[in-house]
């Protein structure tokens, strides 16, 4: 082996080396490439301008998949009755609660209302006062969550997930089969007193989003090993022979 080692062969092994590092290179900056590509298509709705809700999602319509994170405009009146907590919420590597008010939307408190989450505390003795009268908003639009946990004491206003089916028994009218999360706490006066809360769901990513940049991944990692067997075969028939 030590035959394979002299100066002469050099340029060689720097070959195979230059190679090789090369294909590892450009393999892992496509596959660099391709799950950046699926990250932003995973959160480019929530960058994008504000939609008016009745362009989005009807009072009873069903949630729209592909409009999970999209920013919406809703204009309406507060049902401070129907204020819940979403128990389980983490901010800042503190345990805490979703604040969630019904928005009645239309011209009366009595119209179907989308559930808003005007922002976290960490305890609900402390949460300021539901608002009241009418608001404009900008929210987070996101499809009702459904986990199937139970809710150990649905006497109370504390809910351990923002479903509709149990969000609709504290109020007295229809609610819309999503929620929202207000995108600016400290802009909206219904989040004063409390911070921002995190955004849970995201748009699912396509499929195919980014796959040639994947492929390109394989191809150049295939390479590399092309080059690392090319390598080996030549060092095989290079080495002396010790039995001649």
């Amino acid at each position: 082996m030590s035959e394979l080692l002299r100066p002469r062969y050099w340029a060689a092994h720097l070959l195979a080396l230059v190679l090789l590092g090369a294909a590892v290179w450009l393999g892992l900056w496509q596959y660099d490439a391709w799950s950046a590509r699926r990250a932003a298509e995973a959160r480019s709705l929530t960058e994008e301008d504000p939609k008016p809700l009745a362009d989005v999602i009807g009072p009873d319509d069903p949630f729209p998949g592909n409009y999970v994170g999209q920013p919406v405009d809703v204009v309406g009146t507060w049902v401070p009755d129907g204020t819940v907590y979403v128990s389980g919420r983490e901010h800042d590597g503190r345990d805490g609660y979703w604040v969630v008010t019904p928005l009645a939307v239309g011209d009366s408190a009595d119209d179907p209302a989308l559930l808003v989450v005007r922002g976290w505390t960490d305890d609900v003795e402390t949460a300021p006062p539901a608002p009241t009268g009418e608001a404009e908003l900008t929210g987070w639009l996101q499809p009702a969550e459904g986990t199937g946990e139970v809710d150990e004491n649905p006497g109370d206003d504390v809910l351990p997930q923002l479903r509709i089916a149990d969000a609709i028994q504290h109020v007295d009218q229809d609610l819309y089969g999503a929620y929202a999360v207000v995108t600016d706490v400290a802009a909206t006066p219904a989040g004063e007193g409390l911070e921002q809360a995190t955004l849970d769901q995201l748009p699912e990513v396509g499929r195919f989003t980014g796959l040639r940049n994947f492929f390109y991944a394989i191809e150049w990692w295939f390479f590399g090993a092309f080059v690392a067997f090319i390598w080996w075969r030549w060092v095989r028939e290079e080495r002396p022979d010790p039995a001649r």
